[in-house]
């Protein structure tokens, strides 16, 4: 019987187990995107939980919203992450970047350009937004022009190249949580008349031809995309609404021969989630927000997923797979540290269960 301790494969990548590390952004970059300097101990540590998803990486310099997060289009972009890529293979583990363009999801004073935002259409998403000068509102962005989609298409593309230039395993594309991706797949956000606007199949046209542009560059084992269906966050409200239209990316992904379908599911047992397991039969990995420990393997032992992805329990505990196997205490989690730290401090200074003997 297949349980979370069996292992599998993504890819042409071996994995020893069905855990994986979720994307989470830590705001921790240089200034100009490149990863801090404590990112290489931070991921290494997390090797054990085999594949390991990083925080949300700018494929450009227009895809960056928040404080300090890295990017992965600039020469030293691409060393940073090698350092990073290096110490995690070095400690056993594989490692995806994960290519996240905020779209409206972002202020001027937390780019390097200080430009408007851009997005499907000028709606502001209705939220504030932390800044180096205190919370501040989102401005309204700018539609981005036919021209300029295609142009964040090859974006995503040239981003994906240099991830494996830097020594990825491969590249996960944020469609999910309110971003650009995701914005374009609905109507709250995406008020187009061209060819990426109006009905479902348009407005799943910039989700597709991203990851078909992604799989082109760097290969379809190389690339997984993330959805979020009906989680509100962001502006974006689906609830239930969208669900033919993820049915339809679903049923595109599954021909493409991806590494991965990667879902955010918050709805509960809700039977929509095993429609998209049946629809989509390559890899699946599941995340759920706010997980508990107890219900670590359920989905695979349901067959509801052929991984779980697992966040806060893995960012403050490094041996989060030792202590599993052991049943060992858990860390606190110190979330007021989850974001834009100095040094050590919340971010690599976890113990693991054997500091502590």
């Amino acid at each position: 019987m297949i349980n979370i301790w069996t292992p599998t494969t993504i890819g042409a990548v071996e994995l020893p187990h069905r855990l994986a590390m979720a994307p989470m952004t830590r705001s921790r970059a240089m200034p100009d995107g490149t990863p801090g300097d404590l990112a290489p101990l931070y991921y290494a540590q997390r090797a054990s939980l085999g594949l390991l998803i990083t925080e949300g990486t700018q494929p450009s310099a227009d895809g960056q919203g928040y404080v300090a997060t890295p990017g992965i289009y600039t020469d030293a972009h691409v060393a940073g992450w090698r350092a990073v890529t290096d110490a995690v293979h070095e400690a056993g583990g594989r490692l995806f970047i994960q290519l996240m363009h905020v779209g409206r999801r972002a202020h001027p004073g937390n780019t390097p350009h200080h430009r408007q935002p851009v997005a499907p259409s000028a709606i502001a998403p209705g939220e504030d937004m932390f800044t180096m000068t205190g919370m501040q509102p989102v401005p309204v962005p700018r539609a981005l022009s036919t021209n300029e989609v295609q142009q964040s298409v090859a974006d995503f593309a040239h981003a994906a190249k240099r991830a494996i230039e830097a020594g990825a395993d491969g590249v996960e594309i944020h469609g999910a949580n309110g971003y650009l991706v995701h914005q374009f797949l609905t109507p709250d956000a995406n008020r187009r008349t061209d060819g990426y606007g109006g009905s479902m199949e348009n407005r799943a046209r910039f989700a597709l031809e991203t990851v078909r542009a992604v799989a082109e560059a760097i290969g379809p084992e190389r690339t997984a995309i993330r959805l979020s269906p009906g989680v509100p966050t962001g502006g974006i409200a689906e609830g239930a609404l969208n669900d033919d239209l993820y049915r339809y990316l679903a049923a595109q992904f599954d021909g493409m021969k991806l590494a991965y379908l990667h879902i955010l599911f918050a709805r509960g047992h809700d039977p929509f989630l095993a429609e998209l397991r049946q629809t989509f039969h390559g890899t699946l990995i599941l995340n759920r927000p706010g997980r508990q420990r107890d219900h670590i393997g359920k989905d695979v032992a349901a067959g509801l997923a052929d991984i779980e992805a697992l966040g806060v329990m893995a960012l403050a505990n490094p041996d989060l797979v030792q202590r599993l196997k052991t049943d060992a205490p858990l860390n606190d989690v110190r979330p007021s540290l989850f974001y834009a730290g100095e040094g050590a401090q919340g971010y690599t200074d976890y113990q693991t269960v054997a500091a502590l003997e």
